[in-house]
């Protein structure tokens, strides 16, 4: 019967590489069983920002790195106009594996959003990236991201932007905040000219995210 966490998955030594490792060996919820592989968190391991999406996607669980697929071209355009460089940041997913429906006979494999006992399952090892690199500032890329840490209860479309106070448990004795921004992926998706007014939002949200460090 498959676990319902991943905590016991969870080295206790936290640093990237042992985390990297153990993620790769994780059971605690059932995607493990569909997905290629782990895609676990990647970057600078002592960022001072580290951005937070919803699950790798297609192009991502075949390669195995996070945002390289069609969100991550637009997560790096915004980035890049929010003058960030990526290679300061750490950037990751609550959900460790591909989530997705085979179509096609499957040769297609369409994104499907996580549900929360599988968000639930993840947490612990988002929690230990966060313990590990300690960031200052947490960018939650679109609602799955957000509730994974500020509870399920949490609205995107009501405070997006907003400077946020993560819950004392989630990286203790480390004073982080928090901004919610839409996901790249649902950006995306969306018709001109909203499309081109979410991007903007992102890079704005982007460019607060280093005023935050103050």
């Amino acid at each position: 019967m498959p676990e319902t966490s991943a905590a016991e998955y969870v080295p206790a030594e936290l640093n990237i590489p042992a985390l990297r490792t153990a993620a790769g060996e994780c059971h605690g919820c059932v995607l493990y069983q569909h997905a290629q592989q782990t895609v676990f968190g990647a970057g600078d391991d002592a960022a001072g920002i580290m951005l937070v999406g919803e699950q790798p996607g297609d192009v991502e669980d075949r390669r195995g790195q996070p945002f390289v697929g069609p969100a991550g071209r637009i997560l790096d355009r915004a980035l890049g106009d929010a003058g960030i460089d990526r290679g300061t940041l750490y950037v990751t997913n609550a959900v460790k594996h591909f989530k997705f429906k085979a179509t096609d006979r499957g040769k297609r494999r369409i994104h499907q959003k996580p549900n929360r006992t599988e968000v639930v399952a993840c947490r612990p090892w988002l929690l230990a990236e966060l313990r590990t690199v300690e960031p200052d500032v947490v960018v939650l890329l679109g609602a799955t991201a957000a509730q994974s840490l500020l509870g399920n209860d949490f609205r995107l479309t009501q405070h997006r932007g907003e400077t946020l106070q993560l819950p004392p448990d989630t990286v203790p004795d480390h004073d982080a905040v928090a901004i919610a921004t839409a996901h790249p992926s649902s950006i995306l998706r969306l018709p001109s000219p909203d499309r081109d007014a979410a991007y903007r939002d992102l890079v704005t949200d982007l460019q607060r995210s280093v005023e935050l460090l103050g």
